[in-house]
């Protein structure tokens, strides 16, 4: 089945990615097996598609999508059967029929992981969300995520930085920018090696709340495990976390204060059986045999090899920086006791300290705890 046959079942009238699947999933012959096993409606509909395409407003549809991808450089429909169809996505109850995609195909070479969080997160998960995603992208991990404003933003453009690959699913068609104010990395997800902006919705689609849900089964679906960064206990990103478990994906979460509202998501996550996260190599520990079966092929290299070299980044709880104690602070609150912990110093040492950096305008103390200032 070639482009247009797929473009013509995505737009069949009342069959949704569920059914499609189902029916795939069946091998029937094309095209006379699926008429056979078509609803009436969709069935008809396609009849007069075969054999009269010009009368049919499925050609109206795949007429659009043709020109759209004529139009411009870089612009692909993806089905399954194509060469850079993302195979994990057929593990799916309901896959889309078909992606629309924008940028560099190579982003989907390679092992991938989903990055998602709140898109309000304190100075410490923005910190985590850029370190997490530099250190992915210097083990040659593609960075998967929605393009949203908080943590999804700030992974891509921190994998972007480090020149590593990186892919966004938009709620929207893949010609729409949302949020408006990523429109910058928008422009460099469409424009940059190895990074790609995918899209189950026509191009021209304009976001709708009901969308995003359902752009998330596909952040999750692409990857072999999900990093919930910060999360609130009625976040969004939570939805991503239960899709990731529905699809046999690992999850994984970073641990927080308790006094963080932020943290509470992932407090939640981790009681309820996502493995801990530190560092980067406690996913890679968890997904490193999985990912050669995405490694890049013959004929398939990256434009930088994939290395197991360690990458520097300062681990949120292991802290190894000259002044452990400061870099354990943020801009939550951060009680004595879990500074002794993180630091591995006495209650007398940390007080100390804290005195110093105190009168040195750096920290101060606030209802909870400590603070890093500036």
């Amino acid at each position: 089945m070639d482009a247009n046959a797929w473009l013509a079942l995505a737009a069949l009238p009342n069959m949704g990615a569920h059914r499609l699947k189902t029916l795939y999933d069946q091998a029937p012959d094309w095209p006379q097996g699926w008429l056979a096993a078509l609803p009436a409606p969709a069935a008809s509909a396609l009849r007069l598609w075969l054999d009269h395409p010009n009368k049919s407003p499925l050609q109206a549809q795949i007429d659009a999508s043709r020109g759209w991808c004529e139009a411009g450089p870089h612009r692909h429909v993806l089905y399954p059967g194509h060469p850079r169809w993302p195979a994990l996505l057929d593990e799916l109850p309901d896959p889309p029929p078909v992606l629309w995609a924008l940028g560099d195909l190579d982003a989907l070479i390679g092992p991938r992981l989903a990055m998602v969080g709140t898109r309000k997160p304190t100075a410490e998960g923005g910190r985590n969300a850029r370190e997490f995603a530099r250190a992915l992208a210097g083990r040659g991990w593609c960075v998967v995520s929605g393009m949203a404003l908080g943590v999804d933003g700030l992974a891509q453009q921190a994998a972007l930085d480090e020149g590593g690959a990186t892919v966004a699913v938009l709620g929207s068609g893949v010609d729409v920018i949302y949020p408006a104010s990523h429109r910058a990395l928008y422009r460099k997800l469409t424009q940059t090696p190895r990074a790609l902006v995918l899209s189950e919705h026509p191009p021209g689609t304009r976001a709708r709340p009901a969308y995003f849900p359902r752009r998330n089964r596909i952040v999750t679906g692409l990857s072999l495990g999900t990093l919930v960064i910060e999360a609130t206990e009625k976040s969004g990103s939570l939805v991503s976390a239960r899709l990731a478990v529905e699809q046999g994906r690992e999850l994984f979460a970073l641990p927080g204060s308790l006094y963080n509202v932020q943290a509470a998501g992932c407090l939640s996550l981790l009681k309820s059986g996502a493995i801990l996260t530190r560092h980067v190599d406690d996913i890679l520990e968890e997904l490193g045999h999985w990912a050669g079966a995405y490694l890049p092929t013959a004929g398939q290299a990256l434009a930088e090899p994939i290395t197991s070299a360690p990458v520097q980044m300062s681990d949120p709880l292991t802290l190894d920086t000259p002044d452990t104690l400061l870099a354990a602070l943020s801009s939550t609150p951060t009680p004595i006791d879990l500074l002794v912990q993180y630091t591995d110093q006495s209650v007398g040492e940390c007080q100390q300290r804290l005195l110093m950096l105190e009168l040195e305008g750096r920290v101060a103390q606030q209802a909870g705890g400590w603070v890093r200032l500036g």
